[in-house]
Parts: C-alpha cells; structure tokens; sequence
C-alpha cells in the first residue's frame, strides 16, 4: 500500500483533533467548567508505568501540561490514520464515518483512563458524557470530511 492514505489519514486526524480541541474549550469557556486534568494524570501514569522520569515536581508538572495535549493530537493523528487504512479501498457515508471514527477514538481514550484507574465512565453523569461524547463526534466530522477533501471519489 502506498503512504499516501496513512498521511491524508495522519492530517486528517490532526484536523480532527484540532476540531475536538476547539469545541472543548468553547464547552469551558461556555459552562466556566475546569480544564480537564485527565491528560496531566494520563502523563503521570504511564510515565510512571515506564519508569520514565520527569525531572523534579515542579519541573514534572510542567511537562506533564505540554505532553497531556500531544498524548490527545498522538491519540487523533493515530485515530485518522487507522481510518485511512480501513477507508482508503472503499467510500463510507460520512455521517456513519464520523461517528464510527468519533466513537472509536472516544472508546480508545476511555478504555486508556480506566484501565490507568484514572477515571470510571460508568460514574459519569450525563453532562459528563456529554462533554465526552460532543468533541469526538466533532472529531469525527472534521476528520472524515478533510479525508474527504484529500481524497475525492476517483
């Protein structure tokens, strides 16, 4: 296989989580809820986990600020491009690719922070789901339509 559909998948994803990024932070500056400290605590655990150290506390946290939100564009460009794998030999209506796309990003995210035990989606309320599910569908939206863009019906 050719990399052009990884790299149209890896932009793709990029653009995606851009879009994620954007609408979360319209939902705090809306809401004037608090950032989310899932991705520093993320950070936390699996750098522990690796028995990487990430310098003295005050330094650590500072790390763990600017690697929380590569983790979320590593997570989404990963994302677009285990889409262009599957998507690069056949068309997929983009309603159902977006939300195929959105979910599986949002289940793998999920999965990751309760087996890190870092939180339990099944205690979530509603607006806590909410705040979860909306920036992945627009995830989803943004990244199937730039795959779109990039790669036209032939």
């Amino acid at each position: 296989m050719r990399a052009a559909p990884l790299v149209d998948g890896a932009i793709a994803g990029a653009v995606g989580s851009t879009a994620l990024n954007v609408v979360s932070y319209l939902d705090i500056a809306v809401r004037a809820r608090p950032a989310s400290s899932i991705p520093e605590e993320t950070v936390r655990r699996l750098a522990g986990a690796a028995h990487v150290d990430l310098g003295p506390e005050d330094r650590a946290a500072t790390r763990r600020s600017g690697l929380g939100p590569v983790l979320g564009y590593a997570t989404g460009i990963a994302g677009g491009v285990a889409f262009g794998l599957l998507a690069a030999r056949r068309r997929i209506p983009l309603p159902l690719a977006a939300g195929l796309l959105g979910g599986g990003v949002m289940a793998a995210t999920d999965s990751s922070i309760t087996a890190l035990r870092i939180s339990d989606p099944r205690t979530w309320r509603a607006q806590d789901w909410l705040a979860d599910v909306i920036p992945h569908l627009a995830y989803g939206m943004a990244a199937v339509a730039t795959w779109n863009r990039l790669r036209p019906p032939s």
